[in-house]
């Protein structure tokens, strides 16, 4: 299982940089006084930001589980 364990850190990184950009990005539109973006409103793509974050703690998660049953 360790290519397995080895996709899924690669994924939960992925997923957790892509999530605080998105965050921040969507902080900064806010703050700069935007409601839309790219055709996407501020508030849905800070929400999407944070599920992709918390994605990424998931697949972290994951991977201590396995390890300390593995």
């Amino acid at each position: 299982m360790p290519r397995v364990n080895s996709l899924l850190i690669w994924f939960a990184r992925l997923a957790g940089i892509v999530g605080g950009v998105m965050i921040a990005g969507a902080a900064l539109a806010r703050l700069a006084g935007a409601f839309w973006l790219g055709g996407f409103q501020i508030g849905t793509l800070l929400q999407a930001g944070t599920a992709l974050a918390v994605l990424g703690c998931l697949g972290y998660l994951a991977v201590i589980a396995e390890r300390r049953t593995g």
